[in-house]
């Protein structure tokens, strides 16, 4: 019996390794993965109505009289002497009854100034513009990082600013660029806040934690420095994506990003809107932690739709 003892206890030995080995492995894989995916965002806002008045302009009538619609009483100055009197009423009747039914159209909407029904129906502009850079963008990252720590995100005049600062941070590094996109949808106010929040969430659940986060003063930092290596002991540092989601009122497009000018421009008109215009805005960056960056696996399987520039 105490023969097998020995071999008992090695047994457990050798299996006690083995957990402990796939434990080690899964933790370092889930922390690895972790790392690789974190993320940072800041801004904010939400979409109202346009609170401008305005007034219709007053029909124009000829001679200063008239029933409104260009048709009035001295149009049918010339019927008269033709016809008699029972021919002038009857000319009479009809054209107020054709004023009648003028009157009613534009009334029901059906009809009447174009100007005052876009006025009833403002449009929105929904955009997102992405950029991929290469990992030596380290100074870009961190400046990302400072500027949700103190950006102003609960006024409409700090999430401008927010937006003109991360459109220029990116715009002084096109060394960096190596991938982008862009896109916009025009919609109206009752679809507006619904598409906007659809490209928001979609970048973020690309997101394994939300690591750095200031929307609406807000303010988060879960964010831990760290760095990323290989099995070989070199440093996996590949990629970095920021991405600029606007919705803004009126209508605005962005050409396909093709090369680096047509990024270029999309930048350049995302952040000229202005803060009477900016209805919500979120900017959002991956990988956050310092250290941090995106495989290119992760970039193909993540963002498909970026192209070379």
């Amino acid at each position: 019996m105490r023969k097998h003892f020995p071999n008992f206890f090695k047994k457990l030995g050798k299996a006690l390794l083995i957990l402990t080995l796939a434990f080690t492995l899964l933790v370092s894989s889930a922390d690895a993965a972790l790392a690789a995916r974190s993320g940072g965002r800041m801004g904010g806002g939400s979409f109202r109505a346009p609170t401008r008045s305005y007034t219709s302009r007053p029909v124009a009538r000829s001679g200063g009289y008239g029933y409104g619609g260009g048709m009035g009483f001295p149009f049918l100055l010339p019927f008269v002497g033709f016809g008699g009197f029972g021919s002038l009423f009857s000319i009479l009747v009809f054209f107020a009854v054709i004023n009648f039914l003028i009157q009613a159209f534009r009334n029901s909407g059906l009809g009447g100034d174009a100007e005052n029904n876009a006025y009833a129906q403002p449009s929105f502009t929904i955009m997102k513009v992405q950029v991929g850079m290469s990992a030596n963008a380290r100074a870009l990252q961190q400046e990302l990082n400072q500027m949700a720590l103190r950006a102003d995100t609960g006024s409409a005049s700090g999430r401008a600013r927010v937006l003109q600062e991360a459109t220029l941070a990116l715009l002084r590094h096109p060394e960096y660029w190596t991938y982008g996109a862009a896109e916009a949808e025009v919609t109206n106010f009752a679809s507006a806040e619904a598409k906007f929040n659809q490209y928001a969430l979609g970048e973020r659940s690309k997101f394994l934690s939300e690591t750095l986060s200031n929307v609406d003063s807000q303010l988060r930092n879960d964010a831990q420095g760290g760095s990323l290596v290989t099995q070989d002991g070199s440093e996996l540092q590949e990629y970095i994506v920021a991405t600029l989601v606007v919705g803004t009122e009126g209508k605005l497009s962005l050409g396909q990003v093709n090369d680096s000018d047509s990024l270029r421009l999309a930048l350049q008109t995302v952040g000229g809107i202005g803060s009477d215009r900016l209805q919500a805005v979120e900017i959002l960056w991956t990988p956050q932690a310092i250290g941090d960056t995106l495989t290119q696996d992760d970039l193909l399987a993540n963002y498909p739709n970026l192209r070379l520039v």
